[in-house]
């Protein structure tokens, strides 16, 4: 018998994988593992969180593999259908079977034409355009045209969606950026403006494959994303630039480091490889975020001050105080923390692999007898 190829197993693997997944789907609540899976994995030289990970990758497709019923196409308008968030709406939108034009600032003669036969007019620019932008729109829009958008900031936004336009209205913010494939286990937040009941077919796109809605009012969402979006870019922000600014060498850091310093490397990467007009909006917008930031940084050198005079006790009061703000979901945020570190740790381990496979072949290539 010949052996297997490495592309005949794969077929068998994915094969096994769907019969799995339909399981899982058919018996809910999913049933515990068999004990006997340690001792397998182990006699398979597995380790057991590789095992974890494709057992929860499983259970993750459930959510994902919701077949689409067949929905009225809808014409679409995406201003700012060309950037990073509004192509992601252009292709989630057209793979549902939706018609979507494009409108950018290089095509708005086309505005009369895009806008007024619309039925759903989504605007996807930064944060400091798009009040201008939905100025402009409005004038192009039929009564019952639904105009919604995605920014990050709420009160202001629904407040000239529903002076501009008498129609339907809708204030959506996607919490997630560039990179993201699909609305898998993504939360997106819903403010209602008028006639919401229009956007049930947008809203139930986001909800059949995966996403989760949180609905608010624009003043509990703007208070939300100080903490969420403000603080966070600007701490990220701040570490990146102290690194910097003490010649810290990034890479050879990252050999001395624990999974969890490359993972706060990896976010403060990624967000020094986005535009940095977005980050500086999201920190920035508002008085509010900008007073916020301003207390964090009190607070930074409040407790600067007790490391400098070496304050232990002080230190361990602060540590015991805010622990009881965080200790209801410490048990998930280990389990979920653990995971992520058990992934990065296989991703890791995967490159290595790679790397040691393909260093013979290059140097026989590169460096000939």
């Amino acid at each position: 018998m010949m052996p297997l190829s490495l592309k005949e197993i794969d077929r068998e693997i994915i094969n096994l994988l769907s019969k799995r997944i339909a399981i899982l789907n058919d018996s809910l609540p999913i049933q515990a593992e068999s004990g006997d899976i340690t001792q397998l994995l182990n006699q398979a030289g597995v380790p057991e969180f590789v095992w974890k990970s494709i057992t929860i990758s499983c259970a993750a497709a459930i959510a994902s593999s919701t077949s689409f019923t067949p929905v009225k196409p809808r014409k679409v308008t995406i201003i700012g259908g060309n950037g990073k968030l509004g192509s992601f709406f252009s292709q989630q939108l057209s793979h549902a079977g939706h018609n979507i034009s494009i409108l950018e600032h290089n095509n708005w003669d086309e505005a009369p034409q895009l806008l007024g036969k619309a039925e759903l007019v989504l605007v996807c620019v930064p944060i400091e355009y798009t009040i201008s932008v939905i100025q402009q729109a409005a004038p192009y829009l039929k009564a019952d045209t639904a105009l919604a958008d995605i920014t990050s900031v709420k009160t202001p936004i629904v407040q000239e969606l529903l002076k501009q336009h008498k129609g339907p209205v809708l204030s959506l913010h996607p919490m997630f950026g560039p990179g993201v494939q699909s609305f898998l286990s993504q939360n997106v937040i819903v403010c209602p403006g008028r006639q919401e009941q229009v956007f049930k077919w947008l809203l139930d796109l986001i909800e059949s494959s995966g996403g989760k809605l949180i609905a608010c009012t624009p003043e509990e969402h703007d208070r939300m994303m100080i903490a969420i979006q403000a603080i966070r870019h600007f701490t990220t922000f701040s570490l990146g630039v102290f690194l910097a600014e003490e010649g810290i060498d990034i890479s050879r850091s990252l050999e001395f480091s624990s999974p969890l310093y490359r993972l706060e490397i990896d976010i403060v990467s990624r967000l020094f490889a986005q535009d940095p007009a977005l980050s500086v909006d999201i920190m920035s917008a508002g008085i509010e975020r900008r007073q916020a930031i301003t207390r964090l940084v009190e607070t930074y050198s409040r407790l600067a001050q007790l490391v400098e005079n070496q304050d232990e006790a002080a230190l361990k009061r602060e540590f015991a105080a805010t622990s009881s703000t965080f200790a209801q979901g410490a048990n998930q945020a280990v389990a979920e923390s653990n995971h992520i570190i058990d992934s990065l740790s296989l991703l890791l381990a995967a490159k290595v692999t790679q790397a040691q496979r393909t260093a013979p072949s290059l140097a026989k290539t590169t460096n000939p007898v």
